[in-house]
């Protein structure tokens, strides 16, 4: 049987790629990805979406970093 060795081509398109990290963590107050920046329903609607649909929400995804809500230490500083 003869495999390739290299199949990443096969899955490479001609279209925006995925801002995924493979961190994939809710905010559950901003419900954004702390990983990638997009929302649930961004995520969701991703792989169909426009190209022109996924560029403008690669363009605001740096403007959302402040959104995310930063943990103030765990439970050991809700103990103090």
């Amino acid at each position: 049987m003869n495999i390739p060795e290299n199949t990443d081509d096969i899955w490479k398109r001609a279209e925006i790629d995925s801002p995924c990290v493979k961190v994939c963590v809710i905010e559950p107050k901003s419900r954004l990805c702390t990983g990638c920046l997009r929302s649930i329903d961004e995520i969701g609607a991703w792989s169909g979406m426009s190209a022109d649909a996924r560029k403008a929400v690669m363009e605001e995804l740096p403007s959302r970093a402040g959104l995310i809500t930063k943990r103030r230490g765990g439970r050991a500083a809700r103990l103090k």
